[in-house]
């Protein structure tokens, strides 16, 4: 039904770790619906390679600490690095008893592994497909639940609020159609901006929609230039999403070649390090990429390690353990966002933000590796425990809107891509100057 109004206890809009996530924690007595802009599968969550974090032992604590600040330039909010990292073993605990699968050594024990600014190996993985491992176990239940629903390719397109209250969303779903969706909390899990670049890792409809509409609603944003810039991307001439060669690769032994087949940084380095020394490199011999080797391994053992990477390296006719496999810097990952506290409130009233959306500082300005899924799940699960303690009223209100007025769907995402273009333009015209200016 065209303009149809549809009312629910909390609208999740985004269906990767954190929006799942979130779901599930929050009481099986509310409503839930998640929209979705495209499948439900076609989520950033799902391309996560690498890992998870996890504080092993007490006596990590200040190592795992000192690695989250250090990689983030200690531009990090230290309370929310302490939460997260305090946090992470309840919510390993509590992924394994939903039944998601970590390997594990041959007596059995969980197989950590170690990426780049990571001094201790703290890292639990499933091959390299960690993301799709956990972002799968996490929908398969979901769908189960009674009180989750789930709209699939229905995008929203606004924030309904009123005096700084949020109060649901205005969507359009794939035939064109709009509507609005009342709830009492909105909970912003839209993923990054690499939809808007030319080189990412990103799928392309993940476009940063959530920090538009908060642009256009006075909520309050955070570091909007603090992007990550992969080092390790695989090279390529056609258009579309960049394969992502995970630093977990690194962390088993592979190492960087310039064009003269040099080694020429250590590869453990923190990613904007790595990143920095490659593009030095490229310069330097006036090339668009470098390359990576894996001699530590055998094909055998690689291809059992790193079966999703290992085969798309050999889709392109090389094999990462003997031959040099081109690669080339690629956005990643957003460290700024959607504004919010421990507890991921935003600076508008039952309207929460989480994930990659999210802004809560435990980054600072440049991600460690496999800190992602982690802060996804921790924080998610803090937004959804507190919206259950909330029992404080809130005012009905159902708009008059104006669906005619909202441009169609190209005219709206240029719009919207202009928009936070020159926002990140505003905060750092550098970076915009070396990885933005010719994404037109």
């Amino acid at each position: 039904m065209e303009n149809e109004i549809i009312k629910t206890d909390t609208v999740i809009i985004g269906s990767g770790v954190a929006g799942l996530f979130a779901a599930l924690c929050l009481p099986k007595n509310q409503n839930v619906l998640v929209i979705t802009k495209e499948d439900l599968k076609e989520c950033d969550s799902y391309l996560a390679q690498g890992g998870v974090c996890v504080l092993k032992d007490i006596d990590d604590f200040k190592c795992y600490f000192e690695d989250t600040m250090k990689a983030g330039h200690y531009e990090n909010n230290p309370e929310s690095v302490k939460v997260m990292i305090e946090s992470s073993p309840d919510v390993i605990g509590a992924l394994v008893d939903l039944g998601v699968k970590f390997d594990t050594d041959t007596d059995g024990d969980f197989d950590y592994t170690r990426e780049g600014a990571h001094r201790r190996n703290r890292i639990l993985h499933h091959k390299d497909e960690t993301g799709k491992e956990i972002t799968a176990t996490l929908l398969s239940i979901a769908k189960k639940k009674d009180n989750i629903t789930f709209f699939e390719k229905t995008t929203m397109i606004d924030i309904i609020e009123q005096n700084n209250t949020c109060y649901g969303i205005v969507y359009e779903n794939e035939s064109g159609k709009r509507g609005s969706i009342i709830a009492r909390d909105i909970i912003l899990a839209t993923g990054g901006i690499g939809g808007l670049f030319k080189n990412s890792t990103n799928y392309p409809h993940i476009t940063g929609d959530a920090f538009t509409l908060a642009l256009k609603h006075n909520i309050e944003l955070q570091n909007m230039n603090y992007i990550q810039i992969h080092p390790t991307t695989l090279y390529s001439k056609k258009s579309g999403r960049r394969f992502l060669i995970s630093e977990s690769v690194r962390g088993e032994g592979a190492i960087l070649l310039n064009e003269n087949g040099e080694r020429f940084t250590d590869e453990l380095q923190p990613r904007d390090v790595v990143t920095n020394a490659i593009c030095r490199e490229m310069e330097k011999f006036s090339t668009d990429h470098v390359y990576i080797t894996l001699p530590t391994m055998t094909s055998e053992e690689a291809a059992k390690r790193f079966p999703n990477i290992f085969d798309a390296c050999m889709e392109e006719g090389y094999d990462i353990t003997k031959d040099k496999v081109p690669v080339t810097p690629g956005q990643h990952y957003m460290m700024g966002g959607v504004k919010t506290d421990i507890n991921g409130k935003t600076s508008m009233s039952h309207l929460y933000a989480v994930g990659e959306t999210a802004c809560n500082g435990v980054h600072g300005k440049n991600r460690l590796a496999s800190n992602s899924l982690l802060e996804s799940l921790v924080f998610a699960k803090r937004a959804a425990d507190l919206m259950a303690a909330d029992n404080s009223e809130k005012d009905d209100f159902v708009p008059e809107t104006d669906y005619s007025k909202y441009p169609p769907k190209e005219e709206r995402e240029a719009e919207f891509k202009k928009i936070i273009m020159n926002e990140i333009k505003r905060k750092d015209k550098a970076f915009y100057d070396k990885w933005c200016n010719d994404e037109n």
